[in-house]
């Protein structure tokens, strides 16, 4: 073989190293402003057997959280009643979170709440990612919990930004909600709903709520980001 063709050879395998190096383990997520963080580590927060993992809050003390949060083939049904949440045991900032969710008879209301601050209470200091029929990508700021775009501070209410793209009643909805440092994404079945800049609070605990009628949730994790 010449010996330019063994030059070009070993050039284009060095070359293809270097690629392979750079992006061996590592996804990337788009920022603001064209910027991307790097996805590290993905965190299963519902194994799809149990739910020895997360803690439960309702409002009625004397309910019991076995009755109210069930687990059927993989799936958590939540039945409403008592309103409360249940909650990650572990603290999270700077993540994308997976979430699917449907309501299975009937249109109705619940949320995913972000950010969540101690002590638990029925409405604790966090960001409500809402999932009511007709306003789901909704955000709520809880607490006393705010962002720049709550310009109106005589409501705790961040409309989405696009029409509803909720599916109908019994079909899965697929829900990502991006957070890094103070800036949140929430996009709904591919359609961005909502962005948050400027937010108060930047890490928590996460919940899935209890607010009156059955909703279910499945594949329910989140990937760990770095700025």
């Amino acid at each position: 073989m010449k010996i330019k063709h063994v030059k070009t050879i070993l050039v284009l395998l060095t070359v293809a190293a270097i690629v392979s190096f750079s992006s061996c383990g590592r996804t990337k997520t788009k920022k603001d402003g064209g910027e991307t963080a790097s996805a590290t580590e993905k965190v299963m927060l519902f194994n799809g057997k149990d739910l020895s993992n997360w803690t439960f809050f309702l409002r009625d003390p004397s309910a019991d959280a076995s009755e109210v949060f069930t687990i059927k083939n993989g799936v958590i049904h939540i039945s409403g009643d008592p309103f409360g949440y249940m909650r990650t045991g572990e603290v999270y900032g700077n993540y994308a979170l997976h979430v699917e969710w449907r309501y299975p008879t009937e249109a109705t209301n619940s949320g995913v709440f972000i950010h969540v601050q101690q002590p638990d209470t029925i409405w604790p200091k966090c960001f409500e990612v809402q999932l009511k029929a007709g306003n789901a990508g909704d955000l709520l700021c809880m607490g006393g919990s705010d962002m720049n775009e709550r310009t109106d501070k005589s409501t705790i209410i961040v409309a989405k930004l696009a029409e509803s793209a909720e599916k109908p009643v019994g079909e899965w909805n697929k829900m990502e909600i991006t957070c890094i440092s103070d800036n949140i994404d929430v996009t709904l079945n591919d359609v961005l709903m909502n962005r948050a800049t400027g937010t108060s609070l930047k890490e928590g605990h996460i919940c899935l709520q209890s607010e009156g009628r059955a909703i279910e949730f499945r594949n329910v994790w989140l990937t760990r980001l770095k700025e």
